[in-house]
């Protein structure tokens, strides 16, 4: 719905839906839960002294011209294999049969195996696992894993991922013109989207009459101490950035982000804010110890399907964040072809419908809004599933930082929340 001139997305509980229409094969995904990945994102270089030492060994396969890892010799053709590392709740699930009903799919037909682990709980957290093994251009026991999009610029960048075969990924063609082209990488050479979501402001309707517009909201007095922002320093931050007026996507440096980190620090010690969360900021909604919060979309749709629509969640005046998790091939990989295989498949529109139908982020599919239509018509109608060009530009993503930033910035958001 539009708001005084501004684009609002807004979560509500799901109708039931009449499932006669929907192929038997694809009933278990529309009535699947609606989750979110239980864990929260990374927040920089915090420990990174730690993750350089972890997982080291020796005996690497080889280093390129410039210090980098070489990619590993690639045994698609001998080994149908694949080993696929996600994050938790992130792949549709059939409970019943207990098992992802694309990925039993993709084998029957493809003749490969799939290893499918939900792995990954965090971006540093499996950083410090693999990264000395990834330094060595070791395998990691991964074809295709899963990062956020400063991480998966982290990795790139080192050269710990491997570039595609394009040939191999003809569905590749499929993604959103605004994923397309990224700064990290160009051309999308090494990395492809697997979903993408917004941080924003919800609240309680019934606790707060009137709703929130801005992220200044959150400070009146009447919400003091029940107030939770998101420990991902690129949402939180993010956001009040862009109150201040500050393209989050374009050139900006120190000055801008201390202004925004005072802010934040602020609130935290008047305590106007009560806790900065990562994923269990959902609870504390759900128990009423929180009224406002700065959320991720996805959590919102997520907990009013299981609580009668308590909640609604809105891009703020000034803009909200965009945010992705990108595909890569780590540099120790000996499947690539086969990892470029399952990558082709999940960019595939009917394929990728199956996914958005339970996981209900952003699709980065197109055509997939289209294949929809057959599952749910009203989750093709969603405008966090499938953004709308005017949604879309409501919204920025946070742009890459150099080493250094990252570093100087994590710390100063660190001290602000009291770590």
């Amino acid at each position: 719905m539009t708001t005084k001139g501004r684009t609002q997305v807004v979560h509500s509980p799901r109708r039931s839906r009449t499932l006669g229409a929907v192929p038997p094969e694809l009933r278990p995904l529309v009535r699947a839960q609606l989750t979110r990945r239980g864990a929260m994102r990374g927040a920089g270089l915090a420990g990174l002294g730690a993750f350089l030492a972890a997982c080291g060994t020796s005996g690497a396969p080889g280093a390129s011209s410039d210090g980098s890892p070489s990619s590993a010799e690639d045994v698609s053709s001998e080994d149908a294999v694949v080993n696929f590392a996600n994050w938790t709740l992130y792949l549709d699930y059939d409970d019943k049969a207990q098992n992802y009903p694309t990925l039993e799919a993709f084998m029957a037909d493809s003749g490969l195996q799939v290893n499918y682990s939900e792995d990954i709980d965090g971006n540093d957290t499996y950083w410090g696992r693999i990264q000395g093994q990834l330094a060595n251009g070791q395998d990691i026991g991964q074809d295709i894993i899963v990062f956020t999009d400063w991480m998966a610029s982290r990795c790139i960048s080192l050269g710990y991922a491997q570039e595609f075969d394009e040939a191999n990924i003809p569905n590749k063609a499929n993604i959103l013109p605004s994923l397309a082209e990224i700064d990290f990488d160009p051309g999308r050479k090494s990395s492809l989207t697997w979903q993408s979501g917004f941080a924003g402001i919800a609240w309680n309707t019934a606790q707060v009459p009137g709703g929130l517009r801005t992220v200044s909201d959150l400070w009146r007095p009447e919400l003091k101490g029940r107030v939770e922002v998101l420990d991902e320093m690129r949402d939180t931050i993010g956001l009040i950035m862009m109150e201040q007026g500050v393209d989050i996507a374009g050139d900006w440096g120190s000055s801008e982000f201390t202004a925004a980190v005072e802010v934040l620090a602020e609130q935290v010690r008047s305590g106007q804010i009560r806790q900065v969360r990562g994923n269990s900021y959902k609870e504390d909604l759900i128990s009423g110890d929180a009224l406002a919060v700065i959320g991720w979309s996805g959590d919102l749709t997520q907990i009013n399907f299981e609580n009668d629509g308590q909640w609604q969640f809105a891009i703020p005046e000034a803009g909200g964040t965009l945010w992705s998790d990108n595909m890569l091939i780590p540099v120790g990989s000996p499947h690539k072809g086969n990892a470029e295989k399952l990558m082709d498949y999940y960019y595939d529109p009917e394929v990728a419908a199956q996914v958005a139908a339970y996981v209900n982020y952003i699709c980065p599919v197109q055509g997939a809004q289209e294949a929809m239509e057959a599952i749910d018509p009203e989750l093709a109608a969603d405008l966090s599933i499938f953004p709308d060009d005017e949604t879309l530009a409501t919204v920025k993503a946070f742009r890459t930082l150099s080493a250094d930033e990252e570093s100087e910035y994590n710390e100063q958001f660190q001290t602000a929340i009291g770590n």
